[in-house]
């Protein structure tokens, strides 16, 4: 009975906010974009890929910025097969993840509102209990990305703020975002560092990862969109955040529209994903109004490289690929922000 009431309340708490409902919510159309046969083929691919929390999490997240309700319906539904005791939602795996499961909260969110199936309300309130009250932090509050270790990485920025933000909690959201921003922001080169060790009082990893400064970027963008109408100030600084990490990315951007690895450093591998991160973020800013139009063709280099990256068989190559990311590959999430950014360039032109 507790947990059904505080079902209801975040359903309360998140009506207001925007989620990816349709035309109510200034969202994209709920139509599936198979008229372009590049994408359809990438989806198909993503689908037959396994997955870990996260990967799972992108991958519905992708599908519902599309359209594709029924696939983001049962994408919610199997996130809810593997939950932890402790509400982790997608726990194919003891990884230690704390943050990654949250990257299916706003699909299964969604999934909940628009079937009211009691499971999925459930799933949902698992998932932020789980954020608020029982994840390993730091002494001042912001999350760890792992339960064995005391550290904080990059990835978390879009794994948990979003979800955090959809669910009503707009300010914890904002709260994780500057804690993140506090330990990994390079002020400097304006791109995030990896990983802070708090055991070790110093970066873990301190290099500018590419993929990294993606899920930041991207996360934030959709922590922005979710931000209620009476926060325009915080709204205007991560505005300005995404703006920053943009500008630092762009530094590094190769002539054929793509970037290294590591950023700053040409040494490493040259990598598809982050293109497809940035043109996402890109797409949604100039459509909302708050990155320059001018932005477009820096983008539009960034999609027209990754979409010569697919395969016969719909597979993004020489993405930071699974299950290591140490080495160009493909990945679910190497998909799923193909499809992203294709949803939001089709959002652009609409």
């Amino acid at each position: 009975m507790r947990r059904r009431a505080a079902v209801k309340s975040l359903l309360a708490a998140a009506g207001p906010v925007a989620l990816w409902t349709g035309k109510a919510a200034g969202a994209p159309g709920t139509g599936s974009t198979t008229a372009d046969p590049l994408v359809e083929k990438v989806k198909l691919a993503m689908l037959t890929m396994q997955r870990h929390a996260w990967e799972q999490g992108v991958a519905a997240q992708a599908l519902l910025e599309l359209g594709e309700e029924d696939l983001v319906i049962l994408m919610a539904k199997e996130a809810l097969v593997r939950v932890s005791d402790d509400g982790r939602l997608g726990q194919v795996s003891d990884n230690h993840g704390v943050t990654d499961p949250g990257a299916n909260g706003e699909a299964v969110l969604h999934a909940a509102l628009r079937t009211g199936d009691t499971k999925l309300k459930a799933g949902t309130d698992g998932m932020l209990e789980y954020f608020l009250h029982k994840a390993p932090r730091r002494k001042d509050g912001t999350l760890y990305h792992i339960d064995d270790k005391p550290q904080v990485w990059i990835d978390s920025m879009y794994m948990a703020p979003p979800f955090l933000a959809v669910a009503g909690r707009p300010g914890e959201a904002l709260t994780q975002v500057e804690g993140f921003r506090k330990l990994l922001w390079n002020k400097e080169k304006k791109l995030f560092s990896h990983i802070w060790d708090d055991a070790k009082n110093d970066f873990g990893r301190k290099d500018f990862w590419g993929v990294g400064n993606g899920w930041a970027a991207a996360g934030m963008t959709r922590v922005r969109r979710a931000l209620p109408d009476r926060m325009p100030a915080e709204r205007n600084r991560l505005e300005g955040y995404v703006r920053e990490v943009l500008e630092g990315c762009l530094v590094h951007q190769r002539p054929d529209g793509l970037f290294h690895d590591v950023l700053d450093n040409p040494k490493t591998f040259v990598e598809v994903n982050l293109a497809q991160m940035l043109a996402y973020t890109i797409y949604r800013g100039i459509k909302g109004g708050w990155i320059a139009t001018a932005y477009k063709l820096k983008a539009d280099k960034m999609r027209e490289a990754a979409r010569a990256k697919v395969d016969a068989l719909g597979l993004v190559q020489d993405v930071c690929g699974s299950p290591t990311f140490e080495a160009p590959g493909t990945a679910t999430e190497g998909q799923a922000f193909f499809l992203l950014m294709e949803a939001a360039r089709r959002d652009l032109d609409a």
